[in-house]
């Protein structure tokens, strides 16, 4: 049976658009990201996706290593990379408060507000009009 100490984790919840992120970081000796139960290389198919799915971990004054577990739900491919980055940023705030002012700075704890606006009766989107006609 596993001891209390060693199963301890720290968690996060990270959200963007409509993707919400459960992460949790444990102390590990190498560093390890599972999202969905795999792999951040099966996960996110671009460098791009990777690097900024574990920006928060490679941030100044952070020589820690973490095990990173997440559960991303809703939402695309990128935006469930920021939802995770969110998440972990906000749990590694709460593992150290020191961490708290570089990963501000980087803008790793603002959650973007930015959403899709809702349709409109009378429009065809949000603000597209339907097409005019003379006659």
């Amino acid at each position: 049976m596993a001891t209390k100490e060693a199963t301890r984790y720290i968690e996060g919840i990270g959200r963007r658009k409509t993707a919400t992120a459960r992460v949790r970081i444990t102390p590990a000796s190498k560093q390890q990201v599972l999202i969905n139960e795999k792999s951040v290389e099966e996960y996110f198919p671009t460098d791009g996706l990777r690097m900024n799915t574990i920006a928060p971990l490679n941030t100044e004054g952070l020589e820690q290593k973490f095990s990173v577990t997440a559960v991303v739900t809703g939402g695309g491919l990128s935006s469930q990379a920021e939802a995770v980055r969110h998440g972990l940023a906000r749990a590694l705030t709460a593992f150290e408060a020191t961490l708290r002012q570089p990963l501000k700075a980087a803008g790793y704890l603002k959650r973007d507000p930015r959403m899709v606006e809702r349709k409109k009766f009378g429009l065809r989107k949000a603000r597209r009009a339907p097409q005019w006609s003379k006659r």
